[in-house]
Protein backbone atom coordinates (compact mmCIF):
# COMPACT_ATOMS: atom_id res chain seq x y z
CA UNK A 1 0.00 0.00 0.00
CA UNK A 2 1.39 3.72 -1.22
CA UNK A 3 2.74 5.33 1.91
CA UNK A 4 1.25 9.51 2.64
CA UNK A 5 3.75 11.92 2.19
CA UNK A 6 3.63 15.69 2.66
CA UNK A 7 0.80 16.66 -0.33
CA UNK A 8 -1.52 13.97 1.52
CA UNK A 9 -1.38 15.94 4.34
CA UNK A 10 -3.96 19.09 4.96
CA UNK A 11 -2.86 22.22 6.27
CA UNK A 12 -3.78 22.58 9.65
CA UNK A 13 -6.26 25.52 8.68
CA UNK A 14 -7.98 23.21 6.23
CA UNK A 15 -8.01 20.16 8.11
CA UNK A 16 -9.77 22.57 11.31
CA UNK A 17 -12.69 23.40 8.10
CA UNK A 18 -13.03 19.90 6.93
CA UNK A 19 -12.23 17.77 10.25
CA UNK A 20 -16.06 17.18 11.25
CA UNK A 21 -16.70 15.70 7.65
CA UNK A 22 -13.48 13.66 7.75
CA UNK A 23 -14.15 12.35 11.20
CA UNK A 24 -17.33 11.21 10.55
CA UNK A 25 -16.11 9.54 7.27
CA UNK A 26 -13.36 7.32 9.41
CA UNK A 27 -15.88 6.82 11.75
CA UNK A 28 -18.07 5.01 9.58
CA UNK A 29 -15.09 3.54 7.96
CA UNK A 30 -13.86 1.87 10.81
CA UNK A 31 -16.88 0.29 11.54
CA UNK A 32 -16.06 -1.91 8.80
CA UNK A 33 -12.76 -2.62 9.54
CA UNK A 34 -13.17 -3.21 13.25
CA UNK A 35 -13.95 -6.81 14.81
CA UNK A 36 -13.76 -7.73 18.68
CA UNK A 37 -12.44 -11.14 19.06
CA UNK A 38 -13.79 -12.12 22.63
CA UNK A 39 -14.39 -9.39 24.97
CA UNK A 40 -10.99 -8.17 25.84
CA UNK A 41 -9.49 -8.48 22.25
CA UNK A 42 -10.45 -5.78 19.14
CA UNK A 43 -8.77 -5.76 15.69
CA UNK A 44 -8.65 -2.03 13.35
CA UNK A 45 -7.26 -3.83 9.89
CA UNK A 46 -5.70 0.03 8.69
CA UNK A 47 -5.20 1.66 5.13
CA UNK A 48 -4.34 4.70 3.81
CA UNK A 49 -7.30 6.84 5.23
CA UNK A 50 -7.03 5.43 8.91
CA UNK A 51 -3.82 6.32 9.06
CA UNK A 52 -3.75 10.07 7.63
CA UNK A 53 -6.53 10.43 9.86
CA UNK A 54 -4.32 9.53 12.91
CA UNK A 55 -1.73 11.55 11.28
CA UNK A 56 -4.07 14.56 10.89
CA UNK A 57 -5.43 14.41 14.35
CA UNK A 58 -1.89 14.15 16.18
CA UNK A 59 -0.33 17.16 14.30
CA UNK A 60 -3.54 18.94 15.73
CA UNK A 61 -2.90 18.18 18.79
CA UNK A 62 0.32 18.44 19.02
CA UNK A 63 0.03 21.24 16.63
CA UNK A 64 2.88 20.44 14.54
CA UNK A 65 3.36 22.46 11.66
CA UNK A 66 6.87 22.18 10.59
CA UNK A 67 7.46 20.25 7.57
CA UNK A 68 10.56 18.30 8.52
CA UNK A 69 8.47 17.22 11.67
CA UNK A 70 6.00 16.64 10.12
CA UNK A 71 7.69 14.12 7.55
CA UNK A 72 8.91 12.64 11.23
CA UNK A 73 5.37 11.54 11.61
CA UNK A 74 4.56 10.30 8.06
CA UNK A 75 7.84 7.90 8.82
CA UNK A 76 6.43 6.54 11.77
CA UNK A 77 2.80 5.84 10.86
CA UNK A 78 3.46 4.75 7.12
CA UNK A 79 5.16 1.65 8.93
CA UNK A 80 1.56 0.75 9.61
CA UNK A 81 0.35 0.59 6.74
CA UNK A 82 0.35 -3.05 4.92
CA UNK A 83 3.13 -4.33 2.52
CA UNK A 84 1.77 -5.62 -0.89
CA UNK A 85 0.51 -8.95 0.44
CA UNK A 86 -0.57 -8.38 3.53
CA UNK A 87 -3.03 -7.48 5.90
CA UNK A 88 -2.10 -4.99 9.04
CA UNK A 89 -4.15 -4.40 12.39
CA UNK A 90 -4.10 -2.17 15.18
CA UNK A 91 -4.74 -4.60 18.06
CA UNK A 92 -6.11 -3.68 21.24
CA UNK A 93 -6.34 -4.86 24.88
CA UNK A 94 -9.60 -4.08 26.24
CA UNK A 95 -9.33 -2.86 29.55
CA UNK A 96 -11.00 0.01 31.11
CA UNK A 97 -11.28 -0.57 35.15
CA UNK A 98 -8.38 0.82 36.57
CA UNK A 99 -7.92 -1.81 38.92
CA UNK A 100 -7.87 -4.56 36.23
CA UNK A 101 -5.28 -2.79 34.50
CA UNK A 102 -2.69 -5.32 35.73
CA UNK A 103 -4.47 -8.20 35.96
CA UNK A 104 -5.68 -8.28 32.39
CA UNK A 105 -2.82 -7.09 30.63
CA UNK A 106 -0.68 -10.31 32.66
CA UNK A 107 -3.41 -12.34 31.38
CA UNK A 108 -2.00 -11.05 27.87
CA UNK A 109 1.81 -11.54 28.35
CA UNK A 110 3.67 -13.33 25.74
CA UNK A 111 1.12 -12.50 23.15
CA UNK A 112 3.17 -10.84 20.77
CA UNK A 113 5.41 -14.24 20.74
CA UNK A 114 3.98 -17.10 18.36
CA UNK A 115 1.28 -18.06 16.98
CA UNK A 116 -1.66 -16.60 18.89
CA UNK A 117 -3.85 -14.33 16.26
CA UNK A 118 -4.62 -16.09 13.38
CA UNK A 119 -7.26 -15.22 10.27
CA UNK A 120 -8.48 -18.61 8.96
CA UNK A 121 -10.13 -18.45 4.96
CA UNK A 122 -11.69 -21.83 4.62
CA UNK A 123 -8.92 -24.48 4.81
CA UNK A 124 -6.00 -21.82 4.43
CA UNK A 125 -4.55 -19.79 8.51
CA UNK A 126 -2.52 -16.65 8.15
CA UNK A 127 -0.84 -16.13 11.75
CA UNK A 128 -0.20 -12.45 12.91
CA UNK A 129 3.23 -10.95 12.93
CA UNK A 130 3.45 -8.95 16.06
CA UNK A 131 5.71 -5.34 16.43
CA UNK A 132 8.93 -5.66 18.30
CA UNK A 133 9.18 -3.37 21.37
CA UNK A 134 5.82 -3.64 22.81
CA UNK A 135 6.54 -6.23 25.86
CA UNK A 136 9.11 -6.88 28.06
CA UNK A 137 9.23 -9.36 30.48
CA UNK A 138 6.91 -8.18 33.21
CA UNK A 139 5.05 -5.70 31.23
CA UNK A 140 3.29 -5.62 28.00
CA UNK A 141 1.25 -2.85 26.10
CA UNK A 142 -2.66 -2.60 25.84
CA UNK A 143 -1.77 -1.70 21.98
CA UNK A 144 0.02 -3.59 19.39
CA UNK A 145 0.89 -3.60 15.67
CA UNK A 146 0.13 -6.92 13.94
CA UNK A 147 0.46 -8.03 10.38
CA UNK A 148 -0.78 -11.03 8.26
CA UNK A 149 1.20 -11.95 5.22
CA UNK A 150 -1.34 -13.38 3.17
CA UNK A 151 -1.17 -15.88 0.41
CA UNK A 152 -2.98 -16.41 -3.41
CA UNK A 153 -5.19 -19.47 -2.06
CA UNK A 154 -6.29 -17.65 1.00
CA UNK A 155 -7.12 -14.34 -0.64
CA UNK A 156 -8.97 -16.14 -3.03
CA UNK A 157 -11.40 -17.91 -0.05
CA UNK A 158 -11.25 -14.75 1.66
CA UNK A 159 -12.85 -13.70 -1.77
CA UNK A 160 -15.29 -16.69 -1.99
CA UNK A 161 -18.58 -15.67 -0.03
CA UNK A 162 -18.93 -19.74 0.24
CA UNK A 163 -16.07 -20.08 2.36
CA UNK A 164 -16.24 -18.92 6.22
CA UNK A 165 -13.49 -16.82 7.58
CA UNK A 166 -12.89 -16.53 11.32
CA UNK A 167 -10.52 -14.64 13.12
CA UNK A 168 -8.89 -16.30 16.45
CA UNK A 169 -7.03 -14.98 19.50
CA UNK A 170 -5.66 -18.46 21.42
CA UNK A 171 -3.08 -17.25 24.38
CA UNK A 172 -3.50 -18.91 27.26
CA UNK A 173 -6.65 -18.69 29.29
CA UNK A 174 -7.57 -16.99 26.34
CA UNK A 175 -9.49 -17.88 23.69
CA UNK A 176 -12.22 -16.30 21.48
CA UNK A 177 -13.31 -16.94 17.89
CA UNK A 178 -15.15 -14.51 15.85
CA UNK A 179 -16.44 -14.50 12.33
CA UNK A 180 -15.42 -12.34 9.81
CA UNK A 181 -18.47 -10.25 8.25
CA UNK A 182 -18.67 -9.56 4.50
CA UNK A 183 -17.64 -5.93 4.70
CA UNK A 184 -14.63 -6.19 6.16
CA UNK A 185 -13.90 -9.09 3.83
CA UNK A 186 -14.45 -6.83 1.30
CA UNK A 187 -12.19 -3.87 2.99
CA UNK A 188 -9.53 -6.78 2.99
CA UNK A 189 -9.79 -7.29 -0.66
CA UNK A 190 -9.08 -3.40 -1.29
CA UNK A 191 -6.45 -3.51 0.97
CA UNK A 192 -4.76 -6.53 -1.30
CA UNK A 193 -5.46 -4.29 -4.24
CA UNK A 194 -7.97 -6.39 -5.41
CA UNK A 195 -11.67 -5.38 -6.80
CA UNK A 196 -13.71 -6.82 -4.35
CA UNK A 197 -16.84 -6.85 -6.32
CA UNK A 198 -15.28 -8.97 -9.79
CA UNK A 199 -13.46 -11.23 -7.40
CA UNK A 200 -17.15 -12.30 -5.74
CA UNK A 201 -18.54 -12.70 -8.90
CA UNK A 202 -15.88 -14.67 -10.41
CA UNK A 203 -16.03 -17.08 -7.23
CA UNK A 204 -19.69 -17.14 -8.02
CA UNK A 205 -20.88 -15.33 -4.99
Amino acid sequence: MKGLTLDDVLSYADYERQRDAFRARIIALKRRRRISVGDLVTLVFENRDTIQFQIQEMLRVEHILDPQKIQAELDVYNALLPANGELSATLFIEVTEQEQIRPVLDLFQGIDRGETVAIAAGPYVVYGEFEGGRSKEDKISAVHFVRFRTTAEFVKAVADERSPVTLTVHHGRYRAQAVVPPEMRQEWLKDLGLNAETLWSETGG
